[in-house]
């Protein structure tokens, strides 16, 4: 009975450290779980690095983000999610996982002609000129 009784403030304090600490966290992780599964197409997120970007494309494990001004496409783990800083207007129902993908359609060349009585302008951004290469390499 006496040794019963001097345990008894250890499994107070094993219990309130289950329900200040443990508990809270579980929680925590839970919605974080439940925020990188919910990602979509069209979200604005900050990774754990601090780069902020928009999400292109999702797939089971990975996402496709697009950032800066020159849209800089790169694949990422979903566990480097850190924050969705502006969620897409789309609604949940619709997820990409669940439909194929829409290829995108190239841009018919102009002629050879054409294209060198055309000067280049210098507001070209360069992802349309490595459009423009990839095209040309086909």
């Amino acid at each position: 009975m006496q040794g019963l009784v001097s345990l008894f403030p250890l499994l107070i304090l094993i219990v309130l450290m289950y329900f200040l600490m443990i508990r809270p966290q579980r929680k925590k992780d839970k919605q974080i779980q439940e925020m990188r599964r919910g990602l979509q197409v069209g979200d604005e997120i900050v990774t754990i690095g601090g780069i902020c970007g928009k999400i292109v494309k999702t797939k089971e494990e990975t996402i496709v983000v697009q950032v800066g001004a020159d849209k800089v496409k790169f694949e990422m783990m979903r566990w480097a999610v850190s924050t969705v800083t502006n969620q897409s207007q789309r609604p949940k129902a619709e997820k990409d996982s669940d439909e194929e993908p829409k290829k995108a359609r190239p841009k018919r060349l102009k002629k050879s002609a054409d294209v060198e009585d055309e000067p280049k302008s210098d507001e070209t951004t360069a992802e349309e000129i490595r459009k423009e290469e990839a095209q040309a390499e086909k």
